[in-house]
């Protein structure tokens, strides 16, 4: 089983969400031992966001590629063979104004590839990235989840189940750390939250996908 463990704080030692990864990962490997990990560290080895020579992968097979494109195709083939090959990918996606940090939607624009992890029909858009499991950890300085004007303001959680989804991935799950910066009662209980979040993902996530890997 291959795991790919992504990180996008820009805080360092002082992520929630790089801690809240960790313990995901170290308690998926303890449950299957023999997991292969792979990190990807987004805050210091992020993609560059989309341009007119990043775009080149969307361009017809035998397309004539400018050198920069074909060094920005290479980028983007390393990051979606990457992505593909993984069994289970653990996300570490901060809250950074509403949304998600840039270096993981610039991440996520470079896996997003017609033919590689969805396709269109005349039916609509298929995923081809399915048989996945994705355990975000959700980390956010306000409480989002308790109320529906808290809930439309987010698109950080939103965002990545309609992404993921997107890729045919159904098993998409949310270790969540909210409320942190609301005092030190509200860490605290939210740090624990996220604690029994991660043993209950972990436990149920690592049997279904060993089931789906020797399927």
């Amino acid at each position: 089983m291959k795991l790919l463990h992504i990180d996008a704080s820009v805080l360092g030692a002082n992520s929630v969400s790089r801690q809240l990864t960790a313990d995901t990962v170290a308690q998926w490997v303890a449950s299957h031992p023999g997991t292969q990990v792979e990190y990807l560290d987004l805050a210091v080895d992020a993609p560059t966001h989309l341009s007119a020579e990043s775009l080149g992968f969307r361009l017809p097979a035998g397309a004539d590629l400018s050198e920069a494109q074909q060094r920005e195709n290479a980028v983007s083939e390393a990051l979606v063979s990457q992505f593909l090959a993984a069994d289970v990918i653990v996300v570490g996606a901060p809250l950074y104004n509403f949304s998600v940090p840039s270096q993981l939607k610039a991440w996520i624009d470079r896996v997003a590839q017609v033919g590689r992890t969805f396709k269109y029909t005349d039916k609509g858009p298929v995923g081809l990235a399915g048989g996945k499991t994705v355990i975000v950890a959700s980390t956010r300085g306000g409480a989002y989840s308790t109320s529906e004007g808290g809930r439309a303001m987010e698109h950080q959680e939103s965002y990545l189940q309609v992404v993921f989804g997107f890729f045919g991935i159904t098993d998409v799950r949310f270790v969540r750390a909210e409320g942190l910066a609301m005092g030190d009662a509200a860490r605290t209980q939210a740090l624990s939250a996220a604690q029994v979040d991660i043993k209950a993902h972990t436990a149920t996530a690592a049997n279904e996908a060993a089931a789906r890997a020797v399927a």
